[in-house]
């Protein structure tokens, strides 16, 4: 059963707010140290944060323009020794260590939008970062850490409200172990349900449909206790057999499986990297007779794990797809990333593995610093620290937290 986690964001300050007493007679600059920054800069949607026409500082980081073009150039030249034949990358692309991070999109109320996943989906809010220089903000939610679960990037443009989603895009996945409480309890909250549960039609599984505030539908299926709850992002595409042989190539996933439903003329792929009661998978739809469609400006990508995105970028090429920023590191950090276009234009950013870990730790590591400057001299300031890391998701700073006062045999009275 999904877990039912009300979150309140307004009591989530961001990091770059907090002062911490102390810090200059400590020599450490805390009041201007902003590593919601430097995670901004490796944001995994940050190829476009914003939509197309806004063009704005974030979405020129991974397009290669300028600076940026040297960068991956010179990452380029680094590895061109090193380059495979295209017969080996292909089957590099097989053995490669490759998951689905998460998918990004647009909403118009992003406190809205947290609050209705949270309460009506049963989701947490993992992290939250604002960017105020660029004027947009991400929330990460999901039913598991970002390091072994898939989970969702919201992105809030400043001022805008509404997205197109268009026809494109089809749904989310979410498995539930009762379809019909999850529905009664989203309609309880003023949730908009346009499919009521039943079985799927030809079939026995249990399903219902239901839509966001922004209206993006999500797919509720009936399963057992499964790892990974949020299982299935739904794209159209104008040609199934071309789009399974490119994701088969390209991105190495596998035809899980393919079902024809000529009594309603469509018919569907699920390719993943593993089970679909285990890992998220990608549902692709193909629609008799239709090869275009509406993508709009909601959508914006999917990101995904591997262990080297050059030979990544040259097995897209290779596929027929399009680079839309060739592999490299971002400027600033080195954290190594490629992305792509398929052949029905779906975007999606390959992320070194190693490298994504190593972003997500450093909030952590961050803490784990505060912590033991104030445990010893002002363990209640570091429990303050440590609830606030607790309510952004961030568990091992409040382990650390325990080990350190236990290690310098402390209690918790103010000294």
């Amino acid at each position: 059963m999904v877990r039912i986690i009300p979150v309140a964001s307004s009591i989530r300050p961001s990091l770059s707010t907090l002062r911490f007493a102390g810090a200059s007679r400590l020599g450490f600059p805390f009041a201007s140290f902003t590593p919601s920054r430097r995670l901004a800069c490796f944001q995994l949607a940050s190829a476009v944060p914003r939509s197309p026409s806004f063009g704005l500082k974030a979405s020129k980081l991974l397009r290669g323009d300028g600076k940026t073009a040297g960068v991956a150039a010179a990452g380029n030249a680094a590895q061109a020794s090193t380059t495979a034949s295209p017969e080996n990358v292909l089957e590099w692309v097989k053995q490669d260590k490759r998951r689905m991070l998460h998918v990004v999109y647009r909403v118009g109320d992003l406190d809205r939008t947290i609050k209705f996943y949270t309460e009506c989906l049963g989701m947490k809010l993992l992290r939250k970062r604002d960017i105020p220089e660029e004027r947009y903000t991400n929330a990460f939610l999901g039913y598991g850490p970002e390091d072994s679960h898939f989970v969702i990037e919201l992105t809030y443009n400043y001022g805008v409200d509404k997205y197109d989603i268009g026809t494109a895009f089809g749904h989310f996945g979410i498995a539930v172990e009762d379809v019909a409480k999850t529905v009664e309890l989203i309609k309880a909250k003023g949730g908009k349900v346009t499919r009521e549960p039943g079985p799927v039609k030809g079939g026995k599984t249990v399903i219902a449909f239901i839509e966001d505030p922004d209206g993006y539908k999500f797919e509720l299926l009936e399963r057992g206790p499964t790892p990974e709850p949020l299982c299935q992002v739904m794209l159209r595409v104008g040609d199934l057999d071309r789009s399974i042989t490119f994701y088969e190539k390209a991105f190495g996933m596998e035809l899980l499986r393919k079902r024809d439903n000529p009594e309603y003329k469509y018919t569907i792929a699920m390719m993943g990297y593993g089970p679909e009661d285990k890992s998220a998978v990608l549902e692709l739809t193909y629609n008799y007779g239709v090869t275009e469609y509406d993508k709009g400006n909601a959508y914006a990508q999917i990101a995904i794990g591997t262990d080297d995105v050059y030979k990544t970028a040259e097995a897209v090429k290779l596929s027929g797809g399009k680079i839309t920023r060739e592999p490299g590191p971002l400027p600033g950090l080195n954290t190594k990333i490629t992305a792509c276009l398929d052949p029905d234009g779906w975007k999606s950013v390959f992320v070194d593995n190693v490298d994504f870990l190593k972003e997500l730790d450093s909030l952590s590591r961050f803490l784990v610093l505060i912590l033991l400057l104030l445990a010893r001299r002002r363990p209640f300031q570091g429990l303050a620290v440590c609830g606030w890391a607790y309510l952004q998701g961030d568990e091992y700073g409040c382990v650390w937290y325990g080990r350190l006062l236990s290690f310098l045999g402390l209690g918790f009275d103010e000294k």
